[in-house]
């Protein structure tokens, strides 16, 4: 919706130049952006410089078994992922997207490989690398989703074990409670939630906003 103070600043914005400093100010919110996502984002050059990776990016990359960043360039730690990940960059510079699962140390990290050209048909020199999300209960999103349908701690507890895939009784055991206290608390999550199961419950989760954690504040 367009109000009167928006449409003002929208006119304001239209009659200013071009110039660097705005687009510097405009790569700089878009840094903040990408960086309030939960999933993991990079940019690096064709020969695998890192350009810019937002928060979740880097926290992966400091605790990921499989892939890392040394020297300002992604440093793969196994040869099978080291060649899967060589394949499609290949691809990318071409101009085709692909998914690929990097494995080192029976761990797995699977990331969308995507190139980041303006014209079709040319090789590109940017590409994309877009890092799966470990779990679908990791979203900061996940604490308005409570506090919109009105979920007490404890049934945010049993979602996110319901989303880890958890059974009743494997949840009953985790909590320390009875299973039909866990099952009490699943029919008040659908009822809550209007699921018709935890199926649905599930899929509602899946589908929220990739919003990250937001940081503490600092204590004084």
């Amino acid at each position: 919706m367009r109000t009167p103070q928006n449409a003002r600043f929208l006119d304001a914005s239209r009659s200013q130049p071009f110039s660097e400093a705005a687009s510097d100010a405009k790569s700089a919110l878009l840094g903040l952006l990408v960086d309030e996502l939960s999933n993991g984002m990079l940019v690096i050059s064709a020969q695998g410089r890192i350009l810019h990776a937002n928060l979740a990016a880097r926290s992966e990359l400091e605790r990921s078994v499989v892939i890392k960043e040394k020297g300002g360039e992604l440093h793969l730690l196994s040869s099978a992922a080291s060649k899967a990940f060589q394949e499609a960059t290949e691809k990318a510079i071409s101009g085709q997207r692909s998914l690929v699962t990097l494995s080192a140390d029976d761990m797995n990290a699977t990331m969308s490989v995507v190139p980041l050209s303006a014209q079709s048909g040319t090789l590109c020199e940017h590409i994309a690398l877009f890092l799966s999300r470990a779990s679908v209960c990791e979203s900061g999103i996940l604490g308005c989703f409570a506090r919109s349908y009105g979920l007490t701690l404890t049934e945010q507890r049993v979602l996110v074990f319901l989303c880890h895939c958890l059974s009743t009784p494997e949840i009953a055991i985790q909590m320390k409670i009875a299973v039909s206290t866990v099952r009490s608390h699943v029919r008040s999550l659908c009822i809550k939630t209007s699921c018709c199961g935890v199926r649905e419950l599930i899929q509602r989760v899946a589908v929220l906003p990739p919003l990250s954690v937001q940081p503490l504040a600092p204590v004084h």
